[in-house]
């Protein structure tokens, strides 16, 4: 008996669900039809202009240049130690003093240098008075000889004893050469330009010659200066041709110059120099090599030691088309930007991007006079309508900007002429 209730209720629900399903099925091409023209109109680009902000494309020169961190490093420096044991009579520098090439910094107590020398000398003169007298002796010699008053042995021993005072007398001359240096040893001079590090003796110190001590100064070149960096070995392709150019001496439109950037130095301040030296070897464990640059340091705004960031110009791309990278759409390996298009209408143009720097890149695909969306292209779509207005972005600002490395370039270059 309690079957028929449950029969009864899965017929009503049967029922009511044929009823919807059939309803559903009617309603269904009017929905469609209703939302066709939508489709139409969003896919043909129809509808109210979509507001974004626009910026010029930039054409003007610019330089490819790499940056690093390097360390500052005095082209020529030399430790100064003694060359004789004595003691210190003189010292003729304060610590940190600008010397000259062949100033007298130190001397010692050349006392018995000298005597030595004296000593020297008073031999010579001794045995250049005996080959005087030899030399009679041997002119005394040929005329006995010729008279046949002595024998050819006679004559032949004169002329020995001769023979051997005259290289007594080559040894005279060598003894004083060398007593005379090693007198010279008693006073130290500068070897170079440069300036001094802190003095490490005082008058009455003990010298010792080849102790290994601290060394009496150090001497370090201040002007010009080296600024060494190491570069990613990709990069070498680009150095490489550049030097070779420099060696074969033929004519450059751009000189490998650098900028080096002070700590704390103001927006475009730089000091400006040339690339001096490629090292020969790759350095395998890091995939570097190492540069050198050059600067003229008068002002000594560079010190040996001081970490400082390095920039050089390898080339330069004439009349390049410059955007903000901020407009560059990237899908996988795809680059594009959108473009206002002659009906002012979002056109998608793919783009090659040729070179970054800073909030700029150099790119290939576009026209000087194409306008790019910057702001806004996030929900467009090629054929949205568009209204335009200028981006954020001044352009006035974007191509100082832009440029920035560009004038450093060309003043680093008049400089490196000049």
């Amino acid at each position: 008996m309690r079957s028929k209730p449950v029969a009864l209720i899965l017929i009503v629900l049967i029922a009511a669900g044929g009823a919807w399903w059939w309803k559903s099925k009617g309603s269904a091409p009017d929905a469609a039809a209703a939302s066709a023209p939508a489709r139409a109109g969003s896919a043909t680009g129809s509808g109210a202009p979509q507001t974004v902000g626009v910026f010029g494309v930039l054409r003007q020169d610019v330089p490819v240049s790499v940056e690093a961190s390097g360390t500052v490093a005095s082209l020529d420096s030399v430790d100064l130690r003694a060359q004789t044991t004595s003691t210190v009579r003189e010292v003729l520098i304060k610590d940190g003093e600008s010397v000259r090439k062949g100033q007298l910094l130190f001397r010692f107590d050349d006392r018995a240098d000298r005597a030595n020398l004296d000593k020297a000398r008073a031999q010579l003169t001794r045995d250049r008075a005996t080959l005087a007298d030899l030399e009679r002796q041997y002119k005394r010699a040929l005329e006995l000889k010729s008279q046949n008053f002595i024998s050819q042995s006679g004559l032949d021993t004169a002329l020995a004893n001769l023979d051997a005072q005259r290289a007594l007398l080559q040894s005279d001359e060598a003894a004083i050469q060398s007593a005379a240096v090693a007198l010279s040893y008693n006073e130290i001079r500068s070897p170079l330009n440069g300036r001094a590090g802190m003095v490490n003796v005082m008058v009455g110190t003990l010298v010792q010659a080849n102790a290994s001590v601290l060394p009496l100064v150090s001497i370090a070149q201040i002007n010009p200066i080296g600024v060494t960096i190491n570069l990613p070995e990709t990069q070498l392709a680009d150095l490489l041709r550049v030097t070779r150019i420099a060696a074969a001496g033929q004519t450059r439109t751009e000189p490998l110059t650098a900028q080096v950037f002070l700590p704390g130095a103001r927006e475009g301040e730089a000091l400006k120099g040339r690339v001096a030296f490629v090292d020969n070897l790759v350095d395998s464990t890091t995939g570097t090599i190492k540069v050198r640059a050059e600067f003229d340091n008068a002002r000594q705004l560079l010190w040996p030691g001081q970490y400082v960031r390095l920039s050089m110009t390898l080339r330069t791309i004439k009349d390049a088309l410059v955007v903000p990278q901020a407009a560059i759409i990237q899908r996988s390996t795809d680059r594009s930007v959108y473009v206002v298009g002659a009906d002012k209408t979002a056109v998608l143009k793919q783009v090659q991007v040729r070179y970054s720097f800073g909030e700029m890149a150099v790119v290939d695909g576009l026209d000087a006079s194409d306008k790019i969306v910057l702001e806004g292209k996030q929900n467009l779509r090629p054929g949205t309508p568009l209204r335009e207005q200028p981006a954020a972005l001044d352009p006035a600002a974007a191509a100082r900007r832009a440029s920035a490395a560009v004038r450093g370039a060309s003043d680093a270059a008049s400089g490196a002429a000049k």
